[in-house]
């Protein structure tokens, strides 16, 4: 643990290049996962600001980032630019996690050491007003991570049924409130339609007033997000491809920061971490071929006292990691390390 501290007090951010975005949560638990050394290949499919990204490069690992905010894509370039300068193998891409198979096919790359995911959004978007992701500040009501995608958070306000918002704000924000909140919405959008963030949480308050600390449209925001970017149904397919793109021994680590996408990967790990399945009519347990994982955290790990202090992003963090069975990809050899030499 000492080395392990003093590598990472080594890789603090240097300059204003980190202050932007947010501080990675749980760095000495990503470290440990990973165990990151030369030769080692992972992707960290949230790049975000490049926090995690710095300590896997700085452990000597090559790190392939990818992010669908071209915002971030930039901003971590520039932080790792010397990193990049002094020797550290880093590759930026601008793509969605859920295209990661494509991506590393691309690349000439059939399987790697490690896969990231740290969900959510990043504070860096919550706070830029110009986003739409946050309440705290007026904007326009986008909330898009891919600036380039279609449809926005407005276009889901304004033209959702009551019977479809009222779903979205059940399911992806878990809010008591969703049918009086939904015909709030459809009500108030036929006089003015909705255009920027404050015109809504306005409107949400209205409907379910304030109660204590936290903002009555905090659920209804967390679920529009959840909706534009599709989020939980491109986690639940990128956590379905990801395993088999890992060599043996290759772990994918996620962490989570609401119920609903820590409830996923704990499904998904847990069926494909089971060695043999049972039922009653059956009459001897059988194999399941679904089972290519072994857990490394039987229970999620979360953020120090200290880290949690320092960090508030860190109190909801939770990660979960698997390790790769023996019988993944091994044909890997010659195009990852001619990949890892260019």
């Amino acid at each position: 643990m000492i080395a392990l501290q003093t590598t990472m007090n080594a890789l603090e951010p240097t300059g204003d290049a980190g202050r932007e975005y947010h501080a990675p949560v749980l760095p000495q638990e990503v470290l440990q996962a990973f165990a990151p050394v030369a030769g080692k290949c992972i992707v960290d499919c949230t790049l975000g600001g490049g926090g995690h990204t710095e300590l896997l490069l700085g452990a000597g690992a090559r790190v392939i980032g990818i992010d669908q905010d071209p915002e971030a894509i930039a901003h971590a370039s520039a932080r790792l630019a010397q990193r990049v300068a002094s020797g550290g193998k880093f590759e930026a891409i601008h793509s969605s996690f859920g295209d990661v198979p494509e991506v590393l096919a691309r690349m000439g790359l059939v399987g790697v050491d490690g896969f990231l995911l740290d969900l959510g959004v990043s504070s860096h978007q919550l706070d830029t007003p110009e986003r739409g992701f946050s309440f705290q500040k007026q904007g326009p009501l986008d909330m898009r991570m891919n600036p380039g995608a279609l449809v926005t958070a407005a276009d889901l306000v304004n033209t959702a049924s009551a019977e479809q918002l009222e779903r979205m704000f059940r399911e992806y924000g878990e809010e008591p409130q969703a049918r009086r909140i939904a015909q709030k919405l459809v009500k108030e959008r036929l006089v003015r339609p909705f255009k920027r963030t404050l015109e809504l949480a306005d409107a949400v308050e209205a409907v379910s007033p304030r109660r204590g600390r936290t903002h009555p449209a905090t659920r209804v925001f967390q679920a529009l997000r959840i909706a534009v970017n599709r989020e939980l149904d491109v986690l639940e397919q990128t956590l379905e491809s990801l395993g088999h793109l890992l060599l043996a021994g290759g772990r994918l680590a996620v962490i989570t920061f609401h119920s609903l996408e820590d409830r996923i990967v704990k499904q998904s790990f847990q069926r494909r971490a089971t060695p043999t399945l049972d039922r009653p009519e059956w009459p001897a347990p059988r194999a399941n071929p679904e089972c290519i994982f072994r857990k490394v955290t039987s229970k999620p790990l979360i953020a120090t006292e200290v880290e949690q202090r320092a960090n508030a992003r860190s109190r909801s963090a939770k990660l979960r990691v698997v390790e790769r069975l023996p019988g993944g990809p091994h044909a890997l050899g010659a195009a990852r390390h001619a990949s890892t030499a260019r």
